[in-house]
């Protein structure tokens, strides 16, 4: 792991208090990497038997290291959002074709314990792009209108493409902020910073989300077909937006008629932008309004015309698709390929746009050497605020018109069940990684640290204090994964050790009084269906100490 001190692409830009007993200890710039032994000892009897444990799991650095390679694979992340274990194929899916693919994982690596590092979207993207847990810098899902989350100075992902001499590029949703605290995105101007402020040469942005303000796409830092005569206002309430002489959008709260493509089912209900309800208000900027049944088509004509730019170059690009998202709106020519109403027909669509993709590293003779990896966001959800035709509410039930979308595992978007973070993660590398299935365990969190390893380049003292080099693990040179992982939903921690599952819950807006803690054997329940906390109180113990050493601590040595 890299060194334990911190410089200016730190946490330390992140609002964090350099209090004792926080992520800090009192000498500055310097992580707490471990409790010290008193912290350790003035704990009572019941903690002290876990001690040893604790020490354990704290002191074990992942052994999955591999040489540094000297090739320089072009990195395709393909990140579908809200997709669910069981919405693929390959995972189980019988009602939902997705050929592409399937073919993918036929020719590379499928994970059957790979996950996101939580259960919503910011957070995930965050961890990813960081590797960082979210929880860390407050993360949550961001306001349409919310300023950039990474801090300018923090190390990523494009950063590490960058100095390996790539060119780095994002395309598709973002919903990590624009625009800072003290200068809120100008979406009349330069919306800035953004990607290019944190390693990307590129960015064609949905900005924060398809559900969600401003309905436009941004190039860089520009508003595609921006017209001045029309100026575009961001916010909260109808009185931010209300501006003389701007295209003004009905307000679905009092004009419901309004949201002709479907209704919402419950909130997205502010502007009504192409028949749809939106969360936030917007006015301005007709002229460069999306359109919804498109977008994926758009996306995939930006990547294929960068994957063809820069054939002739190492290359990083992320891909975000919106689908499946809401609001669904695939484009008709995928409408009704499944019965699963809109859901089910944007699952057919994404998988059209990953055929995209590999079509366009095929042609342009780059597929061999191409390290692409999809997966998603976080597990799904049904009916997320639109009358869309699933018949389930959100991830609390994880059936609609019989298919699972979660597979076999408890809950889905929202929620701390394995369903919320278990997704599909498949790798491929055609010149280098054999086709197969593997049980390690691995994390998104750990490819900053991986793809470090794999360039040959070390990590910025203080960089992705929570990324480990799973390296050897993603390239299926080893079934040893993680041996233990945190997992992130918006009121809840838990502790993936072995097969064993620790739970806590917080207190929040709506339940003040958190749950009690939860603890499952994955290994006999995978379901997540029986919790066993009160017959296994040590290892509950044990497990707790340990989660709580790592929200402490920032990172293992």
């Amino acid at each position: 792991m890299v060194g334990a001190s911190v410089n200016d692409r730190s946490l330390q830009g992140q609002g964090y208090k350099k209090e004792s007993g926080d992520l800090f200890s009192c000498k500055p710039k310097t992580w707490r990497i471990l409790p010290t032994l008193s912290e350790l000892m003035n704990r009572d009897n019941a903690h002290l038997k876990a001690v040893p444990h604790v020490l354990a799991a704290l002191l074990c650095v992942s052994s999955l290291t591999s040489d540094a390679s000297s090739d320089q694979p072009n990195v395709v992340i393909i990140y579908g959002d809200d997709v669910g274990y069981g919405d693929v194929g390959a995972y189980g899916s019988k009602q939902i074709p997705t050929p592409h693919i399937d073919a993918l994982a036929a020719r590379g690596l499928q994970f059957t314990d790979g996950h996101c590092s939580a259960a919503t979207c910011s957070p995930s993207r965050f961890s990813m792009l960081t590797g960082i847990h979210a929880f860390r810098a407050n993360v949550r899902i961001l306001a349409p209108n919310a300023p950039l989350a990474i801090p300018v100075d923090t190390y990523t992902i494009a950063d590490l493409f960058k100095d390996a001499g790539y060119q780095t590029a994002v395309i598709g949703k973002w919903h990590l902020g624009l625009g800072s605290k003290k200068s809120p995105a100008n979406w009349n101007g330069e919306v800035k910073p953004g990607p290019l402020e944190i390693g990307f040469d590129y960015s064609f942005l949905l900005p924060s989300t398809n559900d969600r303000v401003p309905c436009i796409y941004l190039e860089n830092y520009n508003v595609v077909n921006y017209d001045p005569s029309d100026p575009i206002y961001v916010g909260t309430s109808p009185k931010q937006v209300n501006h003389p002489g701007n295209t003004k959008y009905p307000d679905g709260k009092t004009n419901r008629e309004a949201m002709t493509y479907y209704q919402s089912s419950h909130g997205h209900n502010h502007s009504v932008i192409n028949g749809i309800g939106r969360i936030g208000y917007m006015s301005g900027g007709k002229a460069a309004l999306w359109d919804d049944e498109t977008m994926a088509d758009v996306f995939i004509d930006k990547a294929r015309e960068y994957i063809t730019r820069h054939k002739d170059e190492p290359f990083f690009l992320f891909f975000s698709s919106q689908d499946i998202h809401v609001p669904r709106a695939p484009h008709p020519r995928f409408q009704g390929k499944t019965e699963l109403g809109y859901r089910g027909d944007a699952m057919v669509q994404f998988d059209w746009s990953v055929g995209q993709i590999i079509d366009s590293l095929k042609a342009n003779g780059l597929l061999e050497n191409t390290l692409i990896i999809f997966s998603s966001d976080n597990g799904p959800t049904y009916d997320d605020g639109y009358v869309d035709g699933t018949s389930a509410k959100t991830s609390t039930v994880n059936n609609d018109h019989d298919h699972y979308a979660a597979g076999p595992f408890r809950g889905g978007k929202y929620q701390i069940y394995e369903g919320g973070t278990r997704v599909p993660l498949i790798i491929s590398w055609p010149s280098k990684i054999s086709a197969g299935t593997t049980d390690a365990l691995v994390n998104q969190i750990d490819f900053l640290h991986s793809f470090a390893r794999l360039l040959g380049l070390d990590l910025p003292d203080g960089a992705a204090v929570d990324s480990r080099n799973t390296l050897s693990a993603f390239l299926g040179r080893s079934e040893q994964g993680l041996p233990f992982m945190i997992e992130e939903a918006a009121n809840a921690l838990a502790l993936r050790k072995d097969n064993w599952k620790y739970i806590e819950f917080h207190a929040s807006k709506y339940k003040p009084k958190p749950r009690s803690p939860e603890l499952y054997d994955l290994s006999e329940d995978i379901a997540e269906a029986n919790n066993v906390i009160k017959d296994h109180p040590e290892i509950a113990e044990s497990l707790k100490v340990q989660l709580h050493a790592l929200q402490r601590f920032s990172t293992i040595p």
